[in-house]
């Protein structure tokens, strides 16, 4: 199954070395299980999205490794595939960039050809096979239309999604330079934020945080409060929590956390996935 990881620390640009690429369970490591893309997302110092992503396994990728080591950002994005279909490439690797954004979804969903229609002319910013890109260039336009605002956005997107077309998950994260959202829909998959104080809980550590699937690792939070939206509970940190599913959480740029219910019912056509129909991300 995908990973999905964001992190802001709202106007601070932090180090990506966050990506503990020599530890047993880093990024590194990850992706010898989850084999089928990773990829991170960031800003540059001009706010524009930088993407380093391959269709291969970190490990096997002397670029993204090196980027995980140099990049600062005030925020980051970053993605795991294991892929149930479609073909490996750049194009439908994760995450994606569009407007000045960065998304990676989590999930599954199908009769694209309906969302397809539905885009119209704004499938032009689709590039790859994936419904995840699809499901972006939505959030995109629904953002447009609801003038900027991007909670509105996914909540939009996410909400004809789930009326209109058959799904297993939604779950997505989406950056702006200092901002974060994050979607939980519905229950299938696990979301989680942690919103950290610097130092942590202890006051003085830097985040070092591990699971079975991501491992990060920032001195810079030693000294910086950050907000991480992770597929997994990556510490000791006793405040994680799980989102609920049908809650979009918004971190601003003063790390101020949001969560609004944008999603109470259940999807109209929850499926299972099924290998060939759900192009899943």
């Amino acid at each position: 199954m995908c990973r999905l990881f964001g992190m802001t620390a709202g106007t601070q640009a932090v180090s990506a070395r966050f990506w503990l690429l020599e530890a047993p369970d880093s990024l590194e490591q990850q992706s010898r299980r989850n084999r089928d893309g990773s990829g991170i997302g960031y800003f540059d110092p001009t706010g524009s999205p930088v993407l380093d992503k391959e269709p291969e396994p970190a490990f096997e990728d002397v670029d993204f490794i090196t980027t995980a080591r140099r990049a600062v950002s005030t925020a980051f994005v970053s993605h795991v595939r294991y892929a149930t279909t479609g073909h490996r490439s750049v194009a439908n690797t994760h995450p994606f960039a569009m407007s000045g954004r960065i998304m990676a979804h989590n999930g599954g969903f199908g009769e694209l050809e309906k969302l397809e229609a539905e885009l119209g002319d704004d499938l032009a910013d689709v590039h790859g096979d994936t419904d995840s890109e699809r499901y972006f260039a939505l959030i995109t336009r629904e953002t447009e239309r609801h003038g900027g605002d991007v909670g509105a956005g996914i909540a939009s997107a996410a909400q004809w999604i789930a009326r209109s077309l058959p799904l297993f998950s939604l779950n997505v994260i989406v950056a702006e330079p200092g901002q974060l959202w994050g979607l939980r829909y519905p229950d299938h998959h696990q979301l989680h934020y942690l919103a950290r104080q610097s130092g942590g809980h202890h006051g003085d550590r830097a985040l070092h945080a591990s699971s079975d699937e991501v491992h990060v690792h920032s001195p810079d939070l030693e000294r910086h409060p950050a907000v991480v939206i992770s597929s997994e509970r990556m510490d000791e940190h006793p405040q994680w929590e799980s989102i609920r599913s049908g809650v979009l959480v918004h971190v601003s740029p003063d790390l101020t956390v949001t969560r609004h219910m944008v999603l109470p019912d259940a999807p109209a056509r929850f499926v299972l996935p099924d290998l060939s129909t759900l192009p899943s991300g």
